[in-house]
């Protein structure tokens, strides 16, 4: 489980994200809403180890990611800052991941196949579109077969197809068991993808609950934001 208590962050006067507090359950899918600059990605770079909190903890399991014994099997990442070599290969990338986690090199066509680009693996990224770079971004955050999953905006650069592909695969990690923590802009197609909403602005919590309880998600987040 994801636990988020009483967590804050200043840069300078800034209080990007101010006393929040919030958990995310296993089995779900939770989507991690608010405008640009209401400190989402700023609290799943806490929960990642990335930025210092100046308050409060933003835990995995009840530890902090810098914690835990070996992070990548725990808690798998895919961050809009994501950057790859363009000249190498999606295999060759997985390759030298699982070398420096101590991962078998089996798992990379195992996750190259779970996100449909087994047929890409020996193309190099710098031809990939952007679709394709999320879904090795995805196929990363998957190679210690992770129980949580922590998605910053991964349907950027999708089509419709691959929006409705990635629709499909969160919702059968959370059926596998895992925790899923998305983040998106995209809110009719995170309404048919979500359990759980939690909305922040300005660094704060708004709203948190399951999605049943917030009617047109779309709505009820503008309404919510404007408030």
């Amino acid at each position: 489980m994801i636990a988020v208590e009483k967590l804050s962050k200043r840069f300078g006067d800034v209080h990007a994200v101010d006393d929040l507090s919030f958990t995310v359950r296993p089995g779900s899918v939770t989507g991690f809403l608010g405008p640009n600059g209401a400190g989402k990605t700023t609290t799943l770079r806490m929960l990642l180890g990335l930025v210092s909190p100046s308050s409060g903890t933003a835990t995995i399991d009840g530890k902090r990611y810098v914690d835990l014994e070996t992070p990548i099997k725990s808690v798998g990442a895919v961050l809009e800052s994501t950057a790859f070599h363009p000249g190498h290969t999606a295999r060759v990338h997985l390759r030298v991941l699982c070398t420096a986690a101590g991962i078998s090199p089996n798992r990379v066509d195992e996750v190259l196949e779970l996100v449909d680009l087994r047929s890409a693996g020996t193309r190099r990224i710098g031809g990939f579109s952007l679709g394709m770079r999320q879904r090795l971004a995805v196929a990363s955050a998957l190679l210690g077969d992770p129980a949580v999953l922590i998605l910053d905006e991964p349907a950027n650069g999708l089509d419709p197809e691959g929006i409705h592909w990635l629709r499909g695969f969160l919702r059968a990690l959370a059926v596998d068991g895992r925790t899923v923590l998305v983040s998106s802009h995209v809110l009719t197609e995170m309404a048919k993808t979500i359990d759980d909403v939690i909305v922040i602005n300005h660094g704060k919590l708004v709203a948190t609950g399951p999605l049943s309880e917030f009617g047109s998600l779309e709505d009820t987040y503008l309404e919510l934001v404007r408030s």
